[in-house]
């Protein structure tokens, strides 16, 4: 892979982003987004998931599917971050989103691409990639990555509480907070919960 140099970064002409949403839940999968935008695309509708209300998250994913020149979705499953480590699990999850965009975008030979991912840790990919810290508050692409993965993994806890209403997966979606806690050491754990996170 690509090491890129801090003082002279070349242009590419596809720039993909990649993030990932649910490093610190106690259950639940991580699920990463990846995303190709046109020049065209209305940019303004974007901004670091965790800073936009639930309903423009939700506005922003209709538009993002419907203008992105490519998008994507992937997941590492529970039983994936509690053998290979949260860290490596979300670096999986990235690649597994990103091999998914490139899947659609029947690129030529000599096109040139880049993956852009939020954080300061870069997974494993056959382009040249490069980890930016906040960079969900700064690259569109990232951006729209971000909306995706957090909306996805989102619906996926709010359909686990359907099956293990006894968590309140629907409104912690499975990060640690007082009642999920107490609701492990009532009933214990699930099958979608984290073995290997600490849940005191």
């Amino acid at each position: 892979m690509e090491q890129l140099s801090l003082f002279e970064e070349p242009s590419y002409d596809i720039t993909i982003g990649a993030d990932e949403a649910g490093r610190g839940p106690l259950a639940g999968p991580v699920c990463a987004g990846a995303v190709v935008l046109p020049p065209d695309f209305p940019f303004e509708i974007l901004a670091d998931s965790k800073q936009l209300s639930e309903k423009r998250r939700l506005s922003a994913e209709i538009i993002i599917k419907e203008r992105a020149t490519a998008w994507a979705v992937a997941w590492a499953s529970p039983g994936e971050i509690d053998r290979i480590n949260i860290l490596q699990a979300s670096m999986l999850a990235m690649k597994r989103a990103y091999l998914k965009v490139i899947s659609q975008l029947n690129l030529s030979a000599d096109t040139s691409c880049i993956l852009l991912v939020d954080g300061n840790r870069r997974p494993d990919v056959d382009i040249p990639c490069k980890a930016i810290v906040k960079g969900d508050a700064s690259v569109h692409e990232i951006m729209a990555a971000s909306i995706l993965a957090k909306n996805a993994r989102d619906r996926f806890m709010v359909c686990a509480a359907t099956k293990w209403p006894q968590y309140g997966f629907e409104k912690h979606k499975g990060y640690p907070c007082k009642a999920h806690k107490a609701a492990l050491k009532e009933f214990g754990p699930c099958p979608i919960h984290r073995y290997t996170f600490n849940w005191d």
